[in-house]
């Protein structure tokens, strides 16, 4: 069996693609499944985020597997296989599990360096042990995962290297103005209870804002949520005196009303709809300003900035051969200095036949009588020299670029809003709105591709290289040991049957006899193999060395069902134990989607079912 993965990421799709494929828990579920009822496949696992959707296998057939795991991604998903396959990455055995080292080590997130996904694997994990479909592969898979991203972390500065989602969110919101001073003081309204919104919400109380609230569908997650806040972070509740920051909880159904009174917004629940819609935004923002919130119209900035500036054009507009609209829009947005219809910029580009007949329509031109302008004397020579030129290459060189577009001044946004959630939760017509600023994964994965990369990165990229070596090589010697079991355990059936036979032909020997008979027949056969099983399981740990398991099988005449019962024998024990590891956090690591840097938060409570896998 060899570990195989197939999955879609920001990397290898657009957000688009990544919001329509996006897997509710149902779904995962019912993936999982499915995918250990298909031939290929006996174990799967998946890792689904916000920015990426991975089905995890350990299969016995590549394209078998490869063409499987395809087909029930899209049915699950809803997205059309055809649809769907132009986007899809195949990892293969090492590259899978390097692949997944990386992932685990944030170097494959949309904010590399970035913690959550710690949380997210273990959450993995949990379901597919859950429902069985996690085995020896997997199971060893994921456990080296944690550890290997855990070590990425306290070896290197790889936070450095990123930031949480939630902070880079909050950063482009902020507009290059520092978090904290940007935050401070503000009312903020977080929708959803999960990891991520609690992340959202302990980001926001560090941040010193005024007023906290939290908004969940289950009402009580809210509260434990909000009290968690308090305890941690010195907030006191709504009903003590003199709050420090006030944390409080709501329904779902007091949305509406919170949006009026809130700053800053973070939504990033479970749900299959929209959370927040265009027209619940749009009357917010009315009730905080008093004014309808217009849309922002495509043209409204030029528009703004050309009825500042003083109008270029000059003389009659009869017989110009220019398109003086298109030519006045261009000057408009040039600042106070424009240019004229007669000067280099607008004949630019012109053939000869047309620089003439603009020539001929200059001559008539007018003074422009405006207190302190008048139109610009024409350069003859140069007209001539332009002529020239036209004549010899058939049009006019362009001998500048324009000036760069001037800016409209917008009002600053009464509402910022960070929508986390994949499908989105907030509705992307929100952009159009006036005085509202949105932020959501599809723009937090256009800005993160120019962010810059931490010197630690690489020193991550050789503890993943590192550790991907070291997994491969326990997992051939692992692959041996059934074999090697199996084989001490018919070397001690052949001793038993030999004393018992010796037994029959010499009754009369006493106890003591008997047992320096038993002692010293044992200790023959196990020097006989040690050396050897020793040496295979050496030999095995070296890439190549699977084929010692089949070859140590064949010389010893070993029954291939007795082998299995003892690996499915010595799986149920790891699996057992495997599933108390995965619930401990014995090194201080904070999981569940949590990343709160070096504080001790309790992220047990924040796990919350619905946004479970959520980033």
């Amino acid at each position: 069996m060899s570990l195989l993965v197939v999955g879609l990421s920001h990397r290898s799709a657009p957000v688009s693609v990544l919001e329509r494929a996006a897997l509710s828990a149902d779904a995962q579920i019912k993936l999982l499944q499915d995918t250990v009822a298909a031939e290929p496949a006996a174990e799967a696992a998946v890792l689904a985020t916000c920015n990426r959707i991975e089905l995890y296998a350990d299969v016995d057939k590549f394209h078998a597997g490869v063409a499987e795991l395809s087909t029930l991604l899209a049915q699950h998903s809803g997205v059309g296989l055809d649809e769907l396959t132009p986007y899809l990455y195949v990892h293969y055995e090492d590259r899978a599990v390097h692949h997944f080292f990386s992932v685990a080590c944030g170097l494959d997130s949309m904010v590399v360096g970035e913690g959550q996904i710690l949380g997210q694997i273990k959450d993995s994990l949990a379901t597919a042990q859950e429902l069985h479909t996690a085995g020896r592969l997997l199971n060893d898979l994921f456990q080296q995962a944690l550890r290997v991203g855990k070590r990425a972390h306290s070896e290197t500065g790889i936070d450095r290297a990123g930031q949480s989602l939630v902070t880079f969110g909050l950063e482009q919101l902020s507009s290059g103005a520092p978090v904290d001073a940007w935050l401070e003081g503000k009312r903020a309204l977080v929708i959803g209870a999960g990891s991520m919104s609690s992340l959202a919400a302990a980001t926001l109380a560090r941040a010193g804002v005024a007023e906290l609230v939290v908004a969940n569908r289950t009402f009580d997650r809210a509260e434990r949520l909000a009290a968690l806040l308090a305890e941690q972070y010195g907030q006191r509740p709504a009903d003590q005196d003199d709050p420090d920051v006030l944390a409080r909880a709501v329904p779902m159904e007091s949305v509406s009303d919170e949006l009026t009174r809130a700053d800053v917004v973070v939504s990033c629940t479970g749900a299959t709809g929209l959370v927040l819609t265009a027209d619940l935004v749009a009357g917010a923002v009315e009730g905080r300003t008093g004014a309808p919130a217009a849309e922002r119209a495509a043209d409204s900035d030029t528009d703004s900035v050309r009825s500042g500036l003083p109008p270029t054009s000059v003389g009659s507009e009869d017989g110009c051969p220019l398109d003086l609209s298109a030519v006045q829009q261009g000057s408009a947005v040039q600042g106070s200095t424009g240019f004229s219809v007669m000067g280099e910029a607008a004949v630019a580009g012109m053939d000869a036949a047309t620089l003439e007949q603009h020539a001929a329509w200059v001559d008539n031109g007018t003074v422009d009588r405006r207190e302190g302008r008048r139109t610009p004397e024409i350069d003859t020579d140069a007209v001539a020299a332009l002529a020239a030129a036209a004549a010899t290459l058939g049009r006019v060189p362009e001998r500048r670029r324009p000036e760069p577009v001037a800016e409209a001044p917008r009002p600053l946004p009464v509402l910022s809003l960070l929508d986390l959630a994949m499908p989105r939760d907030v509705d992307a017509a929100v952009h159009r709105l006036l005085g509202v600023r949105l932020v959501d994964i599809e723009s937090l994965a256009e800005a993160s591709a120019d962010a810059p990369m931490a010197a630690d990165v690489d020193q991550v990229r050789r503890i993943v290289s590192d550790e991907v070596a070291a997994f491969d090589a326990a997992q051939r010697a692992a692959h041996i040991t059934p074999t090697v079991v199996a084989l001490r355990a018919m070397a001690a059936d052949v001793v038993a049957s030999e004393i018992a036979r010796l037994d029959g032909r010499l009754p009369g020997l006493d106890d003591k006899q008997r047992g320096e008979i038993t002692q010293t027949v044992r200790r023959v056969v196990d020097k006989l193999l040690h050396a050897p099983t020793v040496r295979v399981k050496q030999l095995a740990a070296e890439p190549g060395g699977a084929g010692y398991a089949d070859a140590l099988r064949t010389l010893f005449d070993l029954e291939p069902e007795t082998v299995a019962a003892v690996s499915r024998a010595d799986d149920d024990s790891r699996d057992d134990s495997l599933r108390d590891d995965s619930r401990r956090d014995d090194d201080g690591v904070v999981f569940g989607g949590l990343d709160f840097g070096r504080e001790n938060f309790d992220s047990n409570n924040f796990e919350s079912a619905e946004n479970r896998g959520r980033a």
